[in-house]
């Protein structure tokens, strides 16, 4: 499929109920969201706009992100579910992110960001996400971390220790995240946890359009 028709169809799934009175044309507020969840800097999402005429400050197209509120499509039924957590520095902080990961399609079903990594944060994570998708006839792709094992048994689910294979897609999406947070001194400087909890979010629904 031709990028632009990639573009195209992500830009459409954007919605912009929360737009009120605006002054920047729909369109140009859509491809700003789009092209900072693709991997564009506020800066330089903002130099875009002022080629098309339009001056912004990064706080705005921030608050349009935050506002149009993306999330992953539920309703998935994957054969198999990659799941993982990761480190990621929130300010001076240690956060975990939780992932899950559907190998085949390599789309982000889910995620949620945890101060801290215990079997019932890891429970929790297990019961929000067969809340949204149909996957408790999946195989669940483990790496051996004992609270994701607990989490699967107490739920009922099948799973297999992998370390590799199916399992690189959940590594290639922290790979994409610890990148974008890289470029930002390798943390969200200056955010709450639900401010990063709300961008990665976003990040997964981008994500899963530009696969």
């Amino acid at each position: 499929m031709p990028k632009s028709a990639v573009l195209n169809g992500c830009l459409d799934e954007i919605e912009l109920g929360f737009v009120e009175r605006e002054a920047t044309p729909r369109l140009l507020m859509k491809l700003s969201i789009q092209l900072h969840l693709a991997g564009l800097s506020l800066s330089d999402t903002v130099s875009i706009l002022e080629l098309f005429g339009v001056n912004r400050v990064k706080s705005t197209v921030h608050n349009w992100v935050r506002k149009a509120d993306l999330q992953p499509e539920d309703g998935q039924s994957p054969d198999h579910v990659a799941v993982d957590e990761t480190v990621i520095r929130l300010n001076t902080e240690q956060y975990w992110l939780y992932a899950a990961v559907d190998p085949e399609t390599n789309e982000l079903l889910h995620t949620t960001l945890e101060p801290t990594r215990t079997n019932v944060l890891a429970h929790a994570f297990f019961t929000e996400l067969r809340e949204k998708h149909d996957i408790d006839d999946a195989v669940f792709l483990v790496d051996g971390a004992t609270p994701l094992k607990d989490a699967c048994t107490r739920h009922g689910l099948d799973f297999r220790y992998e370390r590799h294979e199916n399992r690189n897609s959940v590594d290639r999406v922290f790979q994409e995240v610890k990148r974008r947070t890289t470029v930002f001194s390798n943390c969200f400087g200056h955010a709450s946890a639900e401010t990063a909890d709300e961008w990665l979010k976003s990040f997964a629904f981008a994500w899963n359009q530009l696969i």
